[in-house]
């Protein structure tokens, strides 16, 4: 069976993580869920309320990682997800996390984000002339780094599927999914 990558962190966004894990699942894909270190992870709920100028945040579902970044093997998965929320911003910084993502950008290997899940391929230099969706308040993040932004529910670039927000997923998944089955078996 095929598997993919899912990067997460504490407060990962719930439903960024979630959708995509059980959409692998129903695909014949199986979902490995890595992060900084192998044990239970606290993710969040997201949502700009009405009146709010400022994203108001819950804690969601905790997940388990079966996995820590720095045991990935890069060349055992067929692709990689990059999730949301608030993780990206502190996760990004990890050496073992930066190496798996160069990996994925450098084989051409499908590879989904979504929302804040920008920052980690931007700080790992990856996105330079490449177009991305991803919330508006982290167009910075991926502009400064070269890439564009286009605020789309569904941006494909050459191997490389993007979406704003969970409100996306129904538009941005199913291409990666595709992309992911495409692939040939390693």
């Amino acid at each position: 069976m095929k598997k993919a990558l899912i990067i997460i962190g504490d407060a990962s966004e719930t439903l960024d993580t979630m959708y995509p894990y059980y959409r692998l699942q129903e695909a014949g894909i199986q979902p490995v869920v890595a992060a900084p270190e192998k044990r239970k992870y606290q993710m969040v709920m997201h949502e700009v309320k009405p009146g709010w100028t400022i994203t108001k945040e819950w804690e969601g579902y905790t997940i388990d990682s079966e996995i820590a970044f720095s045991d990935v093997t890069p060349s055992d998965y067929a692709g990689i997800f990059f999730s949301g929320g608030r993780a990206p911003e502190y996760i990004r910084y990890d050496p073992s996390l930066v190496e798996i993502t160069k990996f994925f950008f450098k084989n051409d290997l499908p590879i989904a984000s979504v929302c804040h899940g920008v920052e980690i391929p931007a700080y790992a230099d990856c996105v330079r002339g490449r177009r991305m969706a991803t919330v508006e308040k982290c167009r910075f993040d991926l502009e400064a780094c070269g890439g564009i932004f286009v605020n789309e529910p569904c941006v494909i670039d050459k191997n490389l599927v993007s979406g704003r927000t969970y409100h996306d997923n129904g538009y941005y998944l199913a291409p990666w999914i595709k992309m992911l089955q495409d692939v040939e078996s390693t």
